[in-house]
């Protein structure tokens, strides 16, 4: 679908200060409960809010611009946060499946990639972005921008939303407000201000799906630049493993990256604040024991260590600073190498503990652990349990996923049930 202008979408406030419903953020999971609301509920006079300049930031950045619509695989126990039964619950609701039918009536096509990410077929985010607005005003929401809303509260009758725009009242509030990341879009933690306020409590926040740091000196910030396939793994201050992810590893020049880096992040993050000795490791030959590698090196002869790990598919620069690393000789050959030498490298090759010295915040993360728990929710309507006609969903929701499409099937599943919720 060729891009629109959607100048007329974006309409100045009219005189009257009353509606229905007022969602308020037009992300992924605003726009989805607008669309929804306005279709199950088109007598209803529907209002959507955001402070953003140009709407949807989020949905164009995802996926290196191209966004990640779904997974074809969307499995509940890759969730964090609330109980994986309240997860499925409402990811039920709304699948994938649905998901593609969805997009594909309004005109966007999805495509499987190896890797299980659904990506529109035109590798364009901003028609992923597009279908959605027009989808919207087909409904007859009614679009403002922007518009920030900077407090809500209780009436009589409802709720009021208002700002340095003005002040709205409405029968029902749905709060799409996004948690911390990416702040620039919008999403600054103010929702979570607003649910507080409603009487809500909102679970420990920390930044999910982030990149990592290391000390400046650090030889794997030398090594930027470089991606290849590793495990990552989670242990306890006794060095007991918790969890791993392998997948792809960047390393950058303030210190790791990629889809295994981000998905562990938010573990990690969380992990050792409850155990400040826990550490992350890092194997950069995945799937090669150390017994394997062990007998490999002790075979190697007259043979070079140094071609010895080229030839596993190690990068040069990689394959120096393990060397170096270990103190050992760069052109060093297998019946030199010492027996205290051999198990360092081997050490250092599949279980280098890594000097972690924090993430690179809500500004490089890709979405927010914590938020409203979900028991704290009637999750047939993503319904406040202590402020009866207030609505919840998308990232300000305890719900974190990891990459490759599965916080964007949150938003989709639970701002479908909202919209279709709001009899």
């Amino acid at each position: 679908m060729a891009p629109r202008d959607y100048a007329l979408l974006k309409q100045s406030m009219e005189s009257k200060d009353q509606c229905d419903v007022v969602i308020v953020g037009a992300g992924a999971a605003g726009l989805m409960a607008a669309i929804w609301a306005g279709r199950t509920h088109p007598a209803k006079s529907i209002v959507l809010l955001d402070g953003a300049k140009k709407i949807g930031a989020k949905i164009l950045v995802a996926g290196g611009g191209r966004c990640n619509v779904t997974h074809h695989q969307v499995d509940p126990k890759r969730y964090a946060g609330s109980t994986k039964s309240a997860i499925t619950k409402v990811l039920r609701r709304f699948d994938v499946p649905e998901t593609k039918q969805f997009f594909s009536e309004l005109g966007v096509d999805l495509k499987r990639e190896e890797t299980g990410k659904l990506f529109p077929t035109t590798d364009k985010a901003r028609d992923v972005l597009n279908a959605l607005l027009t989808a919207a005003e087909n409904a007859n929401i009614r679009l403002h921008n922007p518009c920030r809303v900077e407090a809500v509260g209780r009436t009589s009758t409802g709720f009021f939303v208002s700002g340095q725009w003005g002040r709205m009242e409405c029968k029902q509030l749905v709060l799409a407000t996004g948690g911390k990341s990416l702040p620039k879009s919008g999403s600054d933690g103010k929702g979570f201000d607003f649910v507080r306020s409603l009487g809500h409590q909102v679970t420990r926040t920390l930044p999910a799906l982030v990149p990592l740091t290391l000390p400046k000196k650090d030889p794997i910030c030398q090594l930027s630049g470089i991606t290849l396939p590793t495990t990552l793994r989670l242990h306890s201050n006794t060095g007991k493993r918790i969890l791993e992810f392998s997948d792809s590893t960047l390393c950058t020049h303030f210190g790791l990256s990629g889809p295994s880096v981000l998905d562990i992040s938010r573990y990690f993050l969380d992990f050792k604040s409850k155990d400040p000795g826990a550490y992350l490791s890092i194997d950069w030959l995945p799937g090669k024991a150390k017994d394997e590698l062990d007998a490999d090196l002790q075979s190697l002869g007259h043979s070079s260590v140094r071609r010895y790990l080229r030839s596993c598919s190690l990068p040069e620069r990689l394959v120096k600073m393990l060397i170096e690393y270990c103190s050992l000789e760069l052109d060093l050959l297998g019946d030199q190498l010492p027996r205290i030498g051999r198990r360092r490298l081997i050490q250092a090759t599949t279980e280098m503990r890594l000097d972690i010295t924090g993430n690179r915040g809500y500004t490089y993360a890709e979405v927010t652990a914590g938020g409203v728990p979900l028991n704290e929710l009637v999750l047939q309507r993503m319904e406040s349990r202590c402020c009866p006609g207030l609505y919840l969903c998308g990232e300000v929701c305890d719900v974190d996923g990891p990459i490759g499409g599965f916080n964007f099937q949150w938003a989709w599943a639970s701002g479908y049930v909202v919209g279709t919720s709001l009899g």
